[in-house]
This record gives C-alpha cells, sequence and structure tokens, in this order.
C-alpha cells in the first residue's frame, strides 16, 4: 500500500513551499510527495520542488482541470472567491493508496507522514480544533435548524489545510452530487471569509464518512496547530503547546499573511532559510508594510 503527501501551490507562493518542504524534508527524506498545480502559473515552482526535494507533479493536469471546473460550474461562476481551492479533490484519485493533504501556509516539526498510520483503522483523519470555534467558516445555524446536520456532529467540523484519507473514498460522482446538493441549498453554509472548499468539503465527510477521526482526540490529547493561538511556548525551532505539555506536530497560518511580525514569524523564517543565509526583517516586508512603517514615522516626525 503506498501512501505519500499532496499539496497544491503555483508561483506565487514559492516562499510559503519552500518553507514547508524544508521542514518535511528536514525530518523525512524519503516519503514522496506530489504538486497538484494551483493554476497554470506553476512552472517555476516545479521545477525548483521536483529539483530540490523531489517533488513529482499530478500524473493527469487535464483531469484536475476538468474536475475542478465541473466543480466550479455547479454552483455558478462568480460564487466562489477562490475556485481553484477545489483542485486539491484531485487527491481522491491521485497514486497513493494513504494520502495526507497539506496547505503550504505551514511547516512541520516531525516526520508529518506518520499521520497517515491511523488510515489502519479509520477512512479519514484530519488534525485541528477548527470545532472549538463552532461552525463559523464552515456552517450557518440553518443546517442545524433544519436538521440536516446534527448537534452532535459539529465536534468532527475540521479545518481543510491538513487531512488524510484512501484513495477512491469519494468517487468523481459523489463530488458532483455534493456540490449539486449544496448548490440546492448555499444557506446552509458560511462563505463571509471567502472560503471555498472547506464548508462543502465538511458537509461531504460528516455526510459521506463515518469512519472518521480527528487527531486531538487521541488518548492523552493532542497540541494545536493554529498559528493565532498565542499560548504555544517557544523551544528552540519547535513550539510546545502547554495545554498538553506536548510539541506541536505542525504550524498552520491560515487566514495570517505570513509576513514579518505576524505570530510565530521567526519560526516560520527559520524554516524558510534553512541551510541559506539569513535575511534581515526589513528586505522581507512586503510594500505595503513598508509603506505603512514609513506613515508611521512620519507622524511620529510631525509630532515632535
Amino acid at each position: 500500500m503506498s501512501r505519500g503527501i499532496y499539496i497544491t501551490a503555483n508561483d506565487k507562493v514559492i516562499d510559503q513551499a519552500i518553507a514547508l518542504l524544508k521542514s518535511i524534508r528536514l525530518h523525512d527524506t524519503e516519503t514522496p510527495i506530489v504538486l497538484i498545480p494551483y493554476d497554470d502559473n506553476y512552472q517555476a515552482i516545479a521545477k525548483l520542488l521536483k529539483e530540490s526535494y523531489g517533488v513529482e507533479i499530478y500524473q493527469d493536469l487535464e483531469f484536475i482541470d476538468r474536475l475542478a471546473n465541473q466543480l466550479y460550474k455547479i454552483f455558478g461562476e462568480g460564487f466562489f472567491a477562490r475556485p481553484n481551492q477545489f483542485r486539491k479533490q484531485a487527491c481522491w484519485f491521485g497514486s497513493f493508496d494513504k494520502f495526507i493533504y497539506i496547505d503550504t501556509d505551514l511547516v512541520v516539526f516531525d516526520k508529518i507522514i506518520n499521520t497517515a498510520d491511523y488510515l489502519n483503522e479509520y477512512d479519514f483523519i484530519c488534525y485541528d480544533y477548527q470545532h472549538s470555534g463552532g461552525i463559523k467558516n464552515v456552517f450557518s445555524p440553518k443546517i442545524i435548524e433544519d436538521g440536516v446536520i446534527k448537534e452532535s456532529e459539529i465536534k468532527d467540523i475540521f479545518n481543510g489545510g491538513f487531512w488524510g484519507a484512501k484513495k477512491n473514498l469519494i468517487s468523481e460522482e459523489n463530488l458532483y452530487k455534493t456540490f449539486a446538493k449544496c448548490a440546492n441549498h448555499p444557506e446552509y453554509f458560511d462563505f463571509s471569509q471567502k472560503t471555498s472548499d472547506q464548508p462543502i468539503i465538511n458537509y461531504m465527510i460528516l455526510k459521506e464518512v463515518p469512519n472518521r477521526f480527528n487527531i486531538v482526540r487521541r488518548s492523552g490529547g493532542a497540541p494545536g496547530s493554529w498559528a493565532g493561538s498565542k499560548h504555544f511556548q517557544i523551544q528552540g525551532n519547535q513550539l510546545i503547546d502547554p495545554n498538553v505539555n506536548q510539541p506541536l506536530d505542525y504550524l498552520h497560518w491560515a487566514g495570517i499573511r505570513i509576513q514579518p511580525g505576524c505570530p510565530y514569524w521567526d519560526i516560520w523564517k527559520y524554516y524558510r532559510y534553512l541551510g541559506e543565509e539569513m535575511p534581515d526583517d526589513e528586505s522581507l516586508r512586503t510594500p505595503s508594510q513598508k509603506s505603512l512603517l514609513q506613515k508611521i514615522k512620519e507622524n511620529i516626525k510631525h509630532r515632535f
């Protein structure tokens, strides 16, 4: 039984992809990794990831286009802010019998493919505390009021940036039918923060995959993973969650722009420039950040 990791990326997120791949390869030089291009702008990143980290491109690019376009059309043009996120659904039909999907705005602190061991017992796994925030960014209250999703199922809500499953657990027909059902009832979902795939994929897993498991419910507890959590303790170039006294397996900047001054910036910067000369933060600031800093400096001058 083969197992591996899928990522999605394009040339616009090269730095994030490098940080992710350096963190993965620091702990694991062997697990195969496959890139699902986020769009047609991927030639530079594909070449770099192939040469430096052994990342292969998903074999059937025409299938990815067809699948994503069909899913997009079901809801209608213009409905989704980021329809290309649906391309990650090609994971179900790729080369790995068991797989982990990982967003690029993330770094890992261990041999992350080991989380796939849970797929020996379960069909689908996730590893986050998204559910602790309730239904925000996934469902609207109406889906519970109408009895479509049970209150007890809310505990199984997950973040779409890190999950694992078995090949062909969801069929192409399942995907189209699920999207059609959701398109008929957009009032059941929370797209207010420009999420695209997360609400629908959560719905699909809750309805289609009963044998699922969130790793944070393992015996003895498990650490958090969101960079918006302020309580993690820095220990070298890793993080400890004092709530369970365990090191994090990964850190995800979901909904957070990775730039100087962001939460746990030094952690991301360490992995991005691992093995390279470390640049200063000023040179890494975005034009908008530099502009804001300049305005602050000018305001201070005018006060004095």
